[in-house]
């Protein structure tokens, strides 16, 4: 399945999707070294972002959290891709320096999205392949 949104940050990524129901500060909630989401009482706590295709509303928080983003990539944890129900200059900034393929704005809602599907991020296009069948919604 062919899910379109708008293009932010070039490239392509793929790899296993990571469904987020709620926003992400990478600033304090991710840790820059492993990947891991280390926000306290986030519903993804615990949880390595690394290589997979994280999709998630929107990020919160400082304006770090874009070098967070870009020190990930450095380090090798960052996220393949990342798909936003709404991007916002925080992690858009953060996508850009990092490399990071992203789109926001997808034609189906992320709850619909399943965790541990495989996809694919077209950022030039502004795509997501998504294999199988998303969930009813």
């Amino acid at each position: 399945m062919l899910i379109t949104g708008r293009s932010i940050s070039g490239g392509r990524g793929a790899g296993r999707l990571l469904v987020s129901p709620g926003p992400i500060s990478f600033l304090s909630g991710v840790d820059p070294e492993t990947g891991i989401i280390v926000e306290k009482g986030h519903p993804l706590e615990g949880t390595s972002v690394a290589g997979t295709v994280l999709a998630f509303p929107y990020g919160k928080g400082s304006t770090v959290g874009s070098y967070v983003l870009y020190a990930l990539a450095r380090n090798g944890h960052a996220p393949a891709a990342i798909v936003n129900t709404e991007a916002e200059p925080i992690i858009a900034t953060g996508a850009i320096i990092g490399n990071i393929p992203m789109i926001d704005r997808p034609d189906i809602p992320l709850d619909r999205l399943r965790t541990g599907t495989r996809v694919s991020v077209d950022g030039d296009r502004g795509t997501m392949e998504y294999e199988g069948t998303p969930a009813q919604g």
